[in-house]
């Protein structure tokens, strides 16, 4: 592989430098892979050589300790290298598989555990939360952990009928892969943004703050005396990122913020095209620390799933097969007005021609 010439040290190196080396020689001629065990890869390439990825729980936010333990366990293993995957999970890579059970015992005393390969759960993708987002309605890292703790069983093993991606983001610009995961949990804000009048014209600049606004809701205060903004709350969406431009308009409220569980997303396959998520449940309470609501809703979407899917079929095309009416049956979810702008079906995209529901 040639590296392109770098002329300017602006930006993080070129990742060529970084590729364990049998990854660097067979680059563009990997052949196939195959899953030999649950969280355990071999790569196969053209020249012959075989590369061993072993996949790895860990969280989106880890300490520099934690860092320079898989570091050590690179170097042991892995010629020095190691790769965070885009789903928060660790790989390290064996060139030789005689080196897997000293490997899996070193990562056992760790508590690190091995999956997140084919007909499982992998790690949840998630936004920032309240670590340092400005807009959530929720928290990231909180819920992930909970939920994660309590489908920890699926991570490491085959038993589900496909795979099944967990993503979630804070507030609807989703900034997670909320869109395109089988089961998505989003936080939702349900009120306008609260302005601040003594603080905005200190704080913002009142053309971004009203340019900010998607819809169109904010616009100058009609007082002209008094230099700050209105929200036509009637066209608000809650969306939040008015208080990304104004810290004088905060829209978090403890109390009627929450969190939506949506379904049925995917990116494409060789199989099937993509498809979007979909509104299941509008509103579960935000219940921290452990957020048993929410976790409750999506042990029962996923293990009505594990029992009537087909293997291979991922929960969208699970639910195409039996039909919206019937997932919100077996999942016992009740259809509110709040789905309907979500399951307005186009008569040329399906051969629905109507968005009712048939009870």
């Amino acid at each position: 592989m040639t590296e392109p010439e770098r002329k300017t040290d602006i930006g993080p190196p070129h990742y060529g430098q970084f590729l364990h080396p049998v990854i660097k020689a067979n680059y563009g001629k990997w052949k196939y892979h195959e899953i030999i065990e649950p969280g355990v890869l071999m790569h196969v390439s053209e020249t012959g050589d075989k590369l061993y990825s072993v996949r790895v729980g860990s969280g989106r936010l880890v300490s520099t300790d934690f860092v320079r333990e898989a570091c050590d366990l690179a170097d042991k293993y892995s010629q020095g290298h190691f790769r965070f995957t885009s789903r928060h999970n660790m790989e390290f890579f064996l060139t030789d598989l005689s080196q897997l059970p000293a490997l899996k015992a070193d990562l056992a005393a760790k508590g690190w555990p091995i999956g997140g390969t084919g007909h499982s759960v992998t790690s949840i993708v998630h936004t920032q939360g309240w670590v340092h987002c400005h807009t959530p309605a929720i928290d990231a890292s909180g819920i992930v952990k909970a939920v994660m703790d309590d489908l920890f069983e699926y991570f490491g093993k085959h038993d589900l009928p496909a795979q099944v991606r967990i993503a979630l983001a804070c507030c609807l610009n989703m900034c997670g892969a909320v869109h395109c995961s089988d089961i998505a949990i989003c936080g939702v804000h349900r009120t306008p943004p609260k302005i601040l009048h003594d603080k905005l014209r200190h704080l913002c600049e009142i053309p971004t703050t009203i340019a900010s606004c998607p819809t169109g809701a904010i616009r100058p205060h009609p007082d002209k005396s008094l230099k700050s903004v209105i929200v036509n709350e009637e066209r608000c969406m809650y969306c939040g990122n008015c208080y990304t431009m104004c810290p004088a308009m905060p829209c978090f409220d403890a109390e009627k913020g929450g969190v939506a569980i949506l379904v049925g997303g995917k990116v494409s396959n060789s199989k099937t095209p993509p498809a979007f998520s979909r509104l299941a449940i509008p509103w579960i309470p935000n219940n921290p620390p452990r957020w048993p609501e929410t976790v409750a809703a999506i042990r029962k979407i996923l293990t009505k799933y594990a029992e009537g899917a087909n293997k291979w079929e991922r929960v969208g095309e699970w639910i195409e097969r039996i039909g919206w009416e019937r997932f919100f049956e077996v999942c016992d979810i009740p259809f509110t007005f709040q789905h309907i702008d979500d399951y307005k079906f186009q008569a040329y995209d399906t051969y629905r021609t109507s968005m009712h529901f048939k009870f």
